[in-house]
């Protein structure tokens, strides 16, 4: 497990660190303890990958098309 803190980690840190949480949850050999800090710490790089999927989202929603579908430019985003 990484010690880095998931509020730097990048959309692609977070979710090879989650990947590596849920195979050894998934594995059964780690004590009740461990567990529940593999749990605690797979829910908050859940949160930043959802977080950092959001936000490219509202890049990609903001990018102007011309009539033919074309990228023409970005609008700022509201965020409401």
């Amino acid at each position: 497990m990484s010690d880095q803190p998931i509020e730097e980690m990048t959309f692609e840190q977070a979710m090879a660190e989650l990947e590596r949480v849920v195979g050894q949850l998934e594995s059964g050999n780690v004590p009740l303890e461990q567990s529940i800090a593999l749990y605690e710490r797979g829910a908050g790089l859940k949160a930043r990958c959802e977080a950092k999927l959001k936000e490219a989202e509202e890049k990609v929603a903001a990018i102007t098309l011309d009539r033919d579908g074309a990228p023409t430019g970005t609008v700022p985003f509201d965020g409401q």
